[in-house]
C-alpha cells in the first residue's frame, strides 16, 4: 500500500526533489471521501483529487470562496502574499461572485477565440525567430540546448509583453520577476535577500512600479491592445480601481507565461521521452491541437488550486466546517481512472480528452485560447524543422507545488534536411 504524506502532496521542496507524487494521488483516488492532513509550515486541508469531486466543487462558488486566497501557502508564500502583493494587487482570480464576475467581463472580449486570432502572427513570428536561432547554432545539423530558458520561457514572454504593452528590453526583469513570484522557495530562482519579508515587499513595489508605467501610457495613449483594455477598464460604468488594474496586469502576465513556460517545457520533455509519438505528431501535422491538449493534461502546470469553505456545510455524507482548506489537485484529476482509459499512457491523438488543466467554472482560465495558440505555433514550427528530439542531461523540477514545471531541460535536437 502506498503511504500517503500530507508533506509531499503540498510542499515545494518535496517537488524539487521528489518530482509530482503520481503514486500517492493514485492511492488516495481509490479512498472514500476526501482526506484531511496536517503538514510541518501548512494549515491543515483536505486533498480533493477526483475529477468530479474538483468539478462539483469549482462550480459552486457560494459555497466554496476564492477571495481567502487561492494557494496553501508556504512560509516564503505567505511572506509574500500577506507583505506585497495583498496590498498593492486584487487579481480576479481572488474574488468572489458578484465581483468575479463584474471584473471578468472587462477583459473577457479580448479572449475570445475569433479575437485571438489576431495574436496568431504575433505567436509565430515568435516561434519561428526561436527556432532559426536553434537551427542556426546547429553547425552539422545537431544542436544542443536549454530548452526551458531559452525557448518555452521566451516564447510566451515576447508574446504576452507585445499584447501587454511591455517593451522588449523590459522582458528580462518581467522574467526574472515572474519567476521570483511562482517560485519563492526555489533558491536557484527566488528572490535574492535574506530577509523574505523584505524581498517580497521589494517583488511587489517593483511590478507596481512597472506595470504604473504601462496604465499611465495607455490611460494616455490608448491603442487596441489588452494592455489598453485593462488600463481603462470600468465596472459598472465605474474605472476599476488601482488595486484591480494592477490585480488584472499581474494575473495576465504572470499567470499566462509560467503557465504556457512549464506546458512548453514539460511537453518536450515528454515528446523526447516519447519519440514514437514525437514522429507520429511529425507525420501528422493536423494532430498539433490534439497535441497540445495532452500536453496540457499530461504535464498540468497548475497543480492545485485552493478553495475554503463558507459555511458549515455536508459535502457527500461529509461535514465540512466553515474555513476549512480544500486543494483542488488538477493533477491528478487529470490522470483520473475513472475518466481517462490508460491515464499514464502520453497519447498525442487522445481523445475525448477532458482535463481539467485551466480549471473549470466561473474561475475557467480566461487566457485558455490564447494559450493554446502559443503552444500551437511553436510546436508546428519545432516538428517542421526537427527531426529528432531527445534528453542532453538530467532536468530539474521547479521547487514549487503551485504552478509546477522544469526550471532545466537540456534537449538534444537534429535539424531537418533540406530534401
Amino acid at each position: 500500500m502506498t503511504d500517503i504524506d500530507g508533506f509531499d502532496l503540498i510542499a515545494p521542496k518535496a517537488y524539487g526533489e521528489r518530482g509530482i507524487p503520481h503514486e500517492q494521488f493514485r492511492a488516495l483516488r481509490a479512498r472514500d471521501g476526501l482526506q484531511r492532513f496536517e503538514a510541518e509550515g501548512f494549515e491543515p486541508y483536505y486533498a480533493v483529487v477526483r475529477h468530479d469531486q474538483i468539478r462539483e466543487i469549482s462550480t459552486q462558488p457560494e459555497r466554496f470562496i476564492n477571495s481567502r486566497g487561492i494557494v496553501l501557502e508556504s512560509d516564503a508564500q505567505r511572506q509574500i502574499i500577506e507583505r506585497g502583493l495583498a496590498t498593492q494587487f486584487r487579481p480576479i482570480l481572488m474574488m468572489d461572485p458578484p465581483d468575479h464576475v463584474d471584473f471578468r467581463k472587462v477583459a473577457a472580449p479580448w479572449f475570445t477565440p475569433r479575437a485571438i486570432e489576431r495574436i496568431a502572427p504575433i505567436a509565430e513570428v515568435s516561434a519561428r525567430y526561436l527556432v532559426d536561432n536553434l537551427v542556426e547554432r546547429a553547425g552539422s545539423g545537431e544542436g544542443e540546448c536549454e530548452f526551458s530558458s531559452e525557448v518555452a520561457a521566451a516564447h510566451p514572454l515576447r508574446v504576452l509583453s507585445t499584447i501587454l504593452g511591455i517593451p522588449q528590453d523590459r522582458e528580462p526583469q518581467l522574467l526574472r520577476l515572474t519567476n521570483e513570484l511562482f517560485a519563492a522557495d526555489d533558491p536557484d530562482l527566488q528572490r535574492e535577500g535574506d530577509d523574505r519579508r523584505q524581498a517580497a515587499m521589494a517583488m511587489a513595489m517593483e511590478f507596481m512600479q512597472l506595470f504604473n508605467s504601462i496604465i499611465e501610457d495607455r490611460r494616455a495613449h490608448p491603442t487596441d491592445d489588452l494592455a489598453s483594455v485593462l488600463a481603462n477598464g470600468q465596472v459598472k460604468g465605474e474605472p476599476m480601481g488601482v488595486i484591480e488594474t494592477l490585480g488584472y496586469f499581474l494575473i495576465t502576465f504572470t499567470a499566462g507565461h509560467d503557465t504556457t513556460k512549464n506546458a512548453l517545457a514539460s511537453g518536450m520533455y515528454a515528446l523526447a521521452a516519447h519519440p514514437d509519438e514525437y514522429q507520429r505528431l511529425r507525420e501528422n501535422p493536423d494532430l498539433v491541437s490534439k497535441a497540445v491538449e495532452e500536453i496540457l493534461r499530461w504535464t498540468t502546470p497548475v497543480n492545485y488550486m485552493k478553495r475554503v469553505v463558507l459555511e458549515d456545510l455536508e459535502y457527500r455524507g461529509q461535514k465540512l466546517c466553515a474555513g476549512d482548506n480544500l486543494v483542488l489537485f488538477y493533477t491528478s484529476a487529470n490522470r483520473d481512472e475513472a475518466v481517462f482509459d490508460e491515464p499514464y499512457t502520453f497519447r498525442i491523438d487522445r481523445d475525448p480528452n477532458p482535463h481539467l488543466g485551466f480549471g473549470i467554472g466561473e474561475h475557467f482560465c480566461l487566457g485558455a485560447h490564447l494559450a493554446r495558440q502559443s503552444q500551437r505555433a511553436l510546436l508546428r514550427e519545432l516538428i517542421t524543422r526537427f527531426d529528432e528530439l531527445e534528453l542532453a542531461g538530467e532536468p530539474a523540477q521547479i521547487q514549487s507545488s503551485f504552478v509546477v514545471g522544469l526550471k532545466k531541460l537540456p534537449l538534444r535536437y537534429r535539424v531537418k534536411q533540406a530534401a
